[in-house]
């Protein structure tokens, strides 16, 4: 059976070129980057060869950059470090439909003393810069808002909520995970002081991320040791990752404007198809300011785990908007963060197209949601 994968929110194949860097580097650049030898210093070039290329993808100076173990890490970096060096009292401003790293950050923050204020989105799924002025207070230390949501694709107004910020003088992090490659990107003139990202949504391996941080913000440390990462972030880089990354970031550089518009025709073709040939169904927030490859879609009357999994048996990956925990599937807080009940959020499933994906492959999912839609809506009439 032809598999093909539409699951690439959730992660993505690393690319050929980048494979071929990071197996370089496991069997040749075996170096501790902070030894002074010539092996060490090796790996020193490599390391830092791939923070001017992440950072040349945002717009950034290589010096602002923090290789981290991910877009978890870098967001925990952001809202922990930022608000733990806040004196006095603590109050964090968010929103309803962030990514669960910035959502439970912002828990444990409120466990040790922090006031968290979650702004509401609208149907859209965008927020209001609104009402981010409105929730400032006195005591305000940081804003955080993903750049582009990990499930709707919705692109949040980043400069506008930016200019807030710094009228203000709050600091302003953003989760730019799900935004990186597939939108322009310039810290600089978004006005952001914190930008985390992710090598896994890039076509680079797993472990990896990095954290932008504006030259003259400080950060409390969360993990204590060495001195890698100018003092920021202790611990033995992983070279053949970060070197991955890198090579990620340069083709990304190269490859966005082709490909942005190549994942976007594919996923309207997807979006029309699945709206005019399968009744009762609707897609789920903004169709406007979103990524160009992913779609987030209703099917009124199915269960949306059942529906992935018979696309699973056809040879199709994609994913829904819920979550399990302790064995009960409950609905996505995304979803019911823009307005969908319980019942339709369950029944909504995401789709997200990458570089693999090809025209026959859309057809085939096409078809093979038609049938599936067909036969869970038959059996579901008959249970």
């Amino acid at each position: 059976m032809q598999r093909a994968y539409f699951d690439h929110n959730a992660t993505t194949p690393v690319a050929p070129e980048v494979l071929e860097t990071v197996v370089s580097c496991l069997g040749q650049t075996y170096g501790n980057a902070s030894s002074i030898h010539y092996f060490g210093q090796a790996a020193k070039q490599r390391l830092e060869m791939a923070r001017r290329q992440v950072a040349a993808l945002i717009h950034a100076s290589p010096a602002e950059l923090i290789f981290t173990s991910g877009g978890t890490e870098s967001d925990n970096m952001a809202l922990l470090g930022l608000a733990r060096k806040a004196p006095g009292g603590c109050h964090v401003i968010t929103t309803a439909i962030e990514h669960p790293a910035v959502l439970a950050a912002c828990a444990q923050l409120e466990r040790e003393g922090c006031i968290a204020t979650l702004l509401p989105v609208g149907s859209n799924g965008v927020a209001d810069p609104g009402d981010v002025r409105r929730a400032l207070r006195p005591e305000t230390a940081l804003i955080s808002v993903m750049h582009a949501n990990n499930e709707l694709g919705t692109i949040q107004p980043i400069a506008e909520i930016s200019r807030v910020a710094r009228e203000a003088g709050v600091p302003f992090h953003v989760d730019g995970v799900q935004a990186l490659g597939k939108i322009p990107v310039d810290v600089k003139a978004l006005g952001v002081d914190l930008y985390s990202m992710s090598a896994h949504k890039l076509y680079a391996p797993k472990g990896v991320g990095a954290l932008y941080v504006r030259k003259g913000m400080r950060l409390a440390p969360l993990t204590f040791g060495g001195h890698h990462e100018r003092d920021r972030r202790p611990g033995t880089e992983n070279v053949p990752g970060i070197a991955g990354f890198g090579a990620a970031a340069a083709l990304a550089a190269r490859d966005f404007t082709t490909e942005a518009v190549r994942t976007a025709q594919l996923r309207d073709r997807l979006e029309r198809a699945v709206v005019e040939r399968i009744p009762d169904t609707r897609v789920n927030g903004a169709r406007d300011s979103r990524t160009g490859n992913t779609t987030n879609i209703c099917f009124d009357g199915i269960d949306g785990e059942a529906l992935v999994i018979a696309l699973d048996l056809r040879g199709f990956a994609v994913s829904t908007g819920s979550a399990c925990s302790s064995g009960a599937v409950t609905p996505s807080h995304v979803l019911t963060a823009i307005g969908l009940s319980a019942e339709r959020a369950r029944s909504s499933i995401r789709f997200s197209l990458g570089s693999s994906n090809t025209a026959d492959q859309v057809d085939g999912l096409i078809e093979a949601l038609e049938a599936s839609v067909k036969h869970l809506r038959r059996i579901s009439v008959h249970a």
